[in-house]
């Protein structure tokens, strides 16, 4: 199991592209487009926590507001993803909840399906990412179906433990089995890119720095 504070320290230096760009040249799955980032500031990396909403009856056990068990099972190195595909028109997640996320350290939501009270997340400063906004609540709508089970986010499958970055341009999921050689991937990546910012402005031509070897940087030995 990798070291989660050296691992999430590593992933937050490294913006979703060069992560997509790694997941391609080892030729993984993982990277989900479409889920802006609609409160908070900046790129945000981490632990997913995950739970699915949908309509019908709850699991056994006492009552309990969708979400709530999503906090309570995080801590301050969590990200909370929630699966929430129904196709009702109902929110996943809301202020209260927010609240409640900011008390227990969580750095931010990744919601495949509608959030509500998306003013109030940008008055607390909490990074939110989601395809859709709604008004309408979850009650007599939907139910949390579980919490730390595997979960659909756009094409990716999200199991609780993976490790998740987000941006404005995606949110990347990655499995812990691969987060090393994605990491290692991702950097070099990284590296290269930066030495062609440095090339472009000494005033090497843009079409130099940007040459064959460019299109083909993926498919090359990464050291």
């Amino acid at each position: 199991m990798p070291d989660i504070e050296e691992t999430v320290r590593r992933l937050s230096a490294l913006d979703c592209c060069a992560l997509s760009d790694a997941l391609d040249s080892l030729h993984l799955e993982g990277a989900v487009t479409g889920l802006a980032q609609r409160s908070g500031e900046g790129r945000i990396a981490g632990i997913a926590v995950t739970f699915k909403v949908a309509p019908g009856d709850p699991p056994p056990g006492p009552p309990r507001h969708l979400g709530t068990a999503a906090i309570a099972a995080s801590d301050g190195h969590s990200i909370i993803v929630v699966e929430q595909r129904s196709g009702v028109e109902a929110g996943c997640w809301g202020g209260l909840l927010t609240r409640g996320a900011l008390v227990q350290g969580v750095r931010g939501v990744v919601a495949d399906g509608p959030v509500r009270d998306i003013d109030e997340a940008r008055e607390l400063n909490f990074p939110i990412f989601t395809n859709r906004t709604t008004s309408f609540t979850a009650r007599g709508r939907v139910v949390d179906q579980g919490t730390n089970l595997d979960i659909a986010v756009g094409s990716a499958t999200v199991s609780p433990g993976d490790f998740v970055v987000a941006d404005n341009s995606a949110v990347i999921f990655i499995k812990p089995d691969d987060v090393e050689r994605v990491l290692v991937a991702a950097e070099a990546i990284a590296a290269r890119e930066a030495a062609m910012v440095a090339a472009i402005e000494a005033g090497t031509p843009i079409g130099e720095v940007m040459s064959g070897a460019y299109e083909h940087m993926l498919s090359e030995p990464l050291k």
